[in-house]
């Protein structure tokens, strides 16, 4: 069986960056390569080979540790054919595919050859006792400087499933990174699957990103100070998209596509990369079976589509027996969605998946569905894990209001309970609950508490079972994403909360969640893992602006953390 994913390169050019600069005596930073003395180790930025797509040849196999060298740059790509700035790993869009097992020990060695500095944040991996490997810069470490590395380092003990990797923190000078293309896919798979859960021929990995032409930091200044066209979300609007690095823009006609074969069933793990848009997926005449959610393995659920917000993950099967295609060669569609697009822009995104022997482009022009089927698309709320949850009961409430809005004298500004972050200087948050335990202190009270300024912190140092009620009282859906633990979604809806409707019973968990517009979504997580964990909106653009708040959870055991002299010293300690 072959897999073919156009392995070319995107465009070769030299590179500069202007210097931007916002407002309120705050400045983004010089992104030139030259200014930080560094060579840009290349030009070119290429579509990963075949092979970073396909998975699960190394199921089954025993423990090990995992070794992965990640070069980080900067360089000129056109994964749409729109020759942009671009900030790649390894010289690839998307970056490279990281592939365990359950129980492996993964070592990831991370060398910055950009101009500022960067982290790798692990999506959804618990870290559990190594809090300070998470890469959130300012809250769990400092970032690695230019020209410097940072070895990552933690097991994979209690994980499994289909995440990715990407930039975190540090407000406009690291989350956005991954709006340039520091991003990968990350696939862990489990010591077993539960009896009589559906099988499959082939793993798949398919990304999806929204693709913006501008550079990150220039959009990051428009939104937070003013400038450039911003929709009713107070975002600015991507060019296109693209399906594992290969998009279409202005009459290109370049595909990524999988070569397969008939009559087999595949396993395709969908991971939606952007920056802000929800993505719609489908493949023409073919019936979609989620499997799973955000590493949750599910019962079986039969779609025509679904739609997948800003770092959500769904496992889908595919059969391979269409044939309304007489050549079997049929379009997978990733549609961008948004409230506003605006003139020029490419929503339309598309792939190929061919079983037959023909190369020509298939010949539906809409979206066919699934006809004859009575297939709807993805209802969320009708997800369910595969293996039976008991819930544990609620022991705390926490009542967070949410909202995007104008900020005074221009730009944007974010707010949870009033309070909108800005990252620490030269320190991290879990430095100064250090710090704070060495001097015989306390960092936060018990509860909900200002700290570092007026950064709005739970604290909870015992376990406990937090209902966390997330109240979006502006326009716009927010996917939501908390670090370090895996909430049951007891509910979500429109309007106000009331207390009814929830699912108390077998309710589905995962990482990333979406609260509706003028809407609320309830979540129930366990406080057991040590360390102080992020919760945010996933659009990184409201994360710049603030829309961020921190679990500062069994502080007295983080105290203790021996953080590796290598993270210590990208704070000056």
């Amino acid at each position: 069986m072959r897999y073919i994913a156009l392995c070319i390169p995107l465009i070769i050019a030299s590179m500069a960056f202007a210097l931007v600069t916002g407002a309120e005596a705050r400045t983004l930073p010089d992104q030139s390569p030259a200014s930080s003395g560094l060579s840009r180790r290349g030009n070119t930025v290429s579509v990963p080979g075949a092979n970073n797509f396909v998975v699960g040849s190394i199921f089954g196999e025993p423990p090990k540790t995992r070794h992965y060298n990640f070069v980080v740059s900067e360089m000129k790509g056109a994964p749409d054919g729109f020759t942009k700035n671009m900030l790649v790993v390894n010289g690839l869009f998307p970056g490279p595919t990281i592939e365990a097992n359950q129980g492996d020990r993964l070592v990831v060695h991370v060398t910055n050859h950009m101009s500022n500095r960067t982290t790798i944040h692990w999506h959804g991996i618990p870290q559990n006792g190594t809090n300070y490997y998470d890469g959130t810069a300012a809250v769990t470490e400092c970032g690695i400087p230019p020209g410097q590395s940072l070895t990552y380092d933690f097991s994979l003990d209690t994980f499994s499933g289909t995440t990715w990797w990407h930039p975190n923190g540090l407000w406009y000078l690291v989350d956005t990174q991954y709006t340039d293309g520091i991003e990968g896919a990350l696939i862990v798979h489990p010591r077993s699957y539960p009896r009589k859960f559906p099988t499959w021929d082939e793993d798949l990995v398919v990304e999806l990103a929204d693709v913006y032409h501008t550079f990150s930091t220039t959009i990051a200044s428009q939104i937070l100070f003013g400038g450039g066209t911003l929709n009713p979300l107070q975002l600015e609007v991507s060019d296109s998209g693209a399906i594992n690095g290969i998009g279409q823009y202005n009459g290109s006609t370049r595909y990524f596509d999988f070569d397969l074969k008939p009559n087999k069933t595949y396993r395709l793990r969908l991971i939606n990369e952007g920056s802000a848009a929800q993505i719609r997926f489908s493949i023409d005449y073919h019936a979609l079976t989620v499997i799973e959610a955000d590493n949750t393995l599910t019962e079986p659920y039969t779609v025509s589509d679904l739609t997948l917000g800003v770092a959500q993950r769904y496992s889908v099967l595919i059969t391979t027996n269409q044939t309304a295609e007489p050549e079997g060669n049929y379009w997978m569609r990733a549609g961008l969605i948004n409230e506003t697009f605006v003139a020029g822009v490419n929503t339309d995104i598309r792939g190929i998946i061919r079983y037959g022997n023909s190369k020509s482009t298939p010949t539906t022009s809409t979206d066919p569905g699934v006809p004859g089927s009575g297939l709807s698309d993805l209802n969320p709320a009708l997800l369910a894990p595969a293996i039976a949850t008991t819930l544990p009961d609620s022991t705390k409430f926490y009542n967070v209001n949410f909202t995007v809005g104008p900020r005074t004298g221009g730009g944007t500004i974010a707010t949870m309970n009033g309070t909108s972050w800005e990252p620490l200087s030269g320190t991290s948050t879990l430095l100064q609950i250090l710090e704070a335990a060495k001097k015989g202190q306390t960092f936060a009270p018990e509860g909900p508490s200002l700290e570092l300024g007026n950064q709005l912190i739970i604290t909870e140092n015992s376990i406990q079972v937090v209902d966390l009620l997330l109240v979006n009282v502006g326009f716009g859906i927010h996917p939501f994403h908390l670090h370090g633990h895996m909430p049951y979604i007891l509910g979500f809806g429109n309007g106000t909360y009331d207390g009814t409707g929830l699912n108390t019973v077998n309710p589905i968990a995962r990482d990333t969640y979406e609260v509706p517009s003028n809407g609320w979504l309830l979540a129930r997580f366990v406080t057991d893992n040590p360390g102080i964990w992020t919760i945010h909106c996933h659009i990184a653009w409201h994360m710049q602006a603030g829309l961020l708040m921190q679990i500062n959870s069994l502080p007295s055991k983080s105290a203790k953390f021996n953080i590796p002299p290598a993270i210590l010293s990208q704070c000056g300690v």
